[in-house]
């Protein structure tokens, strides 16, 4: 009967949110209330289930994505992704260009969300076609694989950084990891794929006409292409940096071990990373500093949803331990003949498949899943990956991913299934595959 309550609830909580259009935070609540009073939580203590449920994740995970989405915003007003965009291509020739996309799709989707990152290389995309005479899609596609996985696998993107405090997993080896997982993924659902879908075509839309870019103009200098890349890439160097640090200092420097646990915290790299672009994309390009805060705020703005959904897959996850069923679920998990990665994967791409969102995708597998973390003993970080993974999976037409790649580039829906959809599944299996490999080498 509890098992049939935790499916149930699952259930109207995909129905919810894509019959009924109900947003996925108030989806969250609304679920969580529900299978709390169904599981046996005293009504008393709801509401303080759903506040422990929301501080629980929000607490140590607001500063990342804030913070994140900050630094992105200010690397895509201040013209310093188009500059690394541009680097990309004239560095790979026109030979070469897939690839080249494929990896400015992965050093610009690295700090920015997917969906800036998404509108901001579209028009790149259109310019190299109308410059080339090329298909769209056989040069847009490894571009946008790439922001795609690394929305999938690697922080501070908001799903990899809430299952990772979820799992309490280690964000620098989570980021590694998810390193060594995504270029594979990438290699194979961008370039290798996209040479297949150079026949698709689309529609040549005067809105992509290539401009000049208005990041340029009399009050404001243009960032360098140093200034541009070590800005974007400066939280990754750090978080990799402060992760083999402690593995090369001598374990009596315990000042230095402490000093290095403080600055590798996730979000005092991120505020560091915040402090220097302020000042390299901004006051060093002369840009005010309310011009400055100006954009930091209508970043905040941009993910205030994102950070309400975590929130609500917070609420659902602690329903799910106080009522005892998550301990439950986890020993009649243990019992199937199936790998706990793969499980998670399964879970998890199946919840994408219904509901369409990779971030509530993520994060409601994770409530569900995080028992079996704990009693299976298996690595946490692999675990994020393996679900990261998952919620790529089976995106079609319930996923807003799906709808934006169609219209940007013009597609039907028979040829948008057949490239954005097949590459998306390309990029889950193969991580999973990778996170399989690790798995026996970690």
């Amino acid at each position: 009967m509890v098992f049939a309550i935790v499916l149930l609830s699952l259930l109207l909580l995909i129905v919810f949110i894509t019959y009924f259009k109900i947003n996925a935070f108030l989806s969250f609540l609304i679920v969580s209330i529900l299978a709390g009073v169904a599981l046996g939580i005293p009504l008393t203590a709801i509401p303080t289930t759903v506040e422990k449920g929301i501080a629980g994740i929000m607490g140590s995970l607001t500063l990342i994505i804030v913070l994140g989405a900050m630094l992105g915003k200010l690397i895509a007003e201040t013209g310093a992704a188009e500059k690394i965009a541009g680097v990309m291509v004239r560095l790979f020739g026109i030979k070469n260009l897939q690839w080249g996309m494929a990896f400015t799709g992965f050093v610009v989707g690295i700090p920015l969300f997917y969906g800036v990152g998404f509108v901001l290389l579209v028009p790149l995309i259109f310019s190299i076609v109308y410059k080339y005479k090329l298909s769209a899609v056989y040069i847009g596609l490894p571009m946008l694989a790439a922001l795609s996985v690394t929305h999938g696998f690697i922080p501070p993107h908001p799903s990899p950084v809430a299952l990772a405090i979820l799992f309490e997993a280690d964000m620098g080896l989570t980021l590694i990891y998810g390193l060594v997982i995504a270029v594979p993924a990438i290699i194979v659902g961008g370039p290798l794929f996209g040479k297949t879908l150079g026949h698709i075509k689309t529609s040549q839309s005067e809105v992509f006409q290539p401009t000049e870019s208005t990041v340029q103009d009399s009050l404001h200098h243009a960032p360098t292409t140093w200034n541009s890349f070590i800005t974007a890439l400066l939280p990754v160097a750090l978080l990799i940096l402060f992760t083999v640090l402690p593995y090369i200092v001598p374990p009596s420097n315990t000042f230095a071990h402490e000093l290095i646990s403080f600055l590798g915290s996730p979000a005092i790299v991120m505020l560091l990373a915040i402090a220097y672009a302020t000042y390299s994309l901004g006051l060093r390009q002369r840009r005010s500093m309310k011009s400055i805060m100006s954009i930091y705020g209508e970043a905040v703005k941009d993910i205030a949803m994102i950070l309400l959904i975590i929130a609500g897959s917070g609420v659902f996850k602690q329903v799910m331990e106080e009522s005892g069923v998550s301990l439950q679920l986890a020993e009649s998990l243990q019992t199937l003949p199936v790998h706990p990665f793969i499980l998670a994967w399964l879970i998890t791409a199946v919840i994408r498949g219904c509901v369409g969102s990779a971030t509530v995708a993520a994060l409601t597998a994770a409530g569900v899943l995080l028992p079996l973390l704990k009693s299976s003993g298996v690595d946490p970080n692999l675990m994020v990956l393996a679900i990261g993974a998952g919620s790529l999976m089976f995106s079609h037409v319930n996923d807003a991913g799906f709808w934006m790649f169609k219209e940007y580039l013009g597609l039907t829906v028979k040829d948008t299934l057949r490239s954005w959809s097949v590459m998306e599944a390309l990029v889950a299996i193969v991580g999973l595959i990778g996170v399989l490999g690790l798995s026996f080498v970690i």
